[in-house]
């Protein structure tokens, strides 16, 4: 499978990709944690909504049209690209940020489904605990540039 690079309209420069809900409240605080601890710039992200998100879900065979989770997709600009996603996704970024480091290492002995099934009871009721907007979040000029569907 062809790295999803060429789904964006300007690639940013990081080496995953976040889809995430751009109308979830707890997704605009993910992205604004992301951006607040990765300098580097190692993660670029697109909206579900958007079409960068909406090709990639059809060339991974997930559905497209009521987002439920946040998807990572890992080395998006490879020959292999790997698309991660609940309990999976949110611990790849936590690990790739080295954020909560020793919680990430415990959490990574839990069974995955059992993760999944907390991360599900989450996003269930994500827009009743962090609101749901109108608008996908606008990243600051600085960070422009690693968002893909602007």
């Amino acid at each position: 499978m062809p790295g999803v690079e060429e789904e964006s309209t300007k690639p940013g420069r990081g080496r995953a990709l976040i889809l995430y809900d751009g109308a979830c409240g707890l997704c605009g605080r993910l992205i604004r944690f992301v951006l607040n601890r990765d300098p580097e710039g190692r993660f670029d992200f697109a909206s579900l909504q958007g079409t960068t998100g909406q090709s990639i879900l059809r060339r991974f065979g997930r559905p497209a049209e009521v987002p439920t989770t946040v998807y990572v997709v890992a080395e998006y600009r490879s020959v292999c690209p790997r698309l991660l996603e609940k309990s999976e996704a949110a611990l790849f970024v936590m690990q790739e940020l080295r954020a909560a480091g020793i919680w990430v290492r415990l959490l990574r002995m839990v069974p995955r489904s059992l993760l999944d099934l907390g991360y599900e009871a989450v996003a269930r009721n994500r827009y009743r605990f962090f609101g749901r907007t109108e608008a996908c979040f606008l990243p600051m000029a600085e960070f422009r540039e690693r968002f893909l569907d602007r």
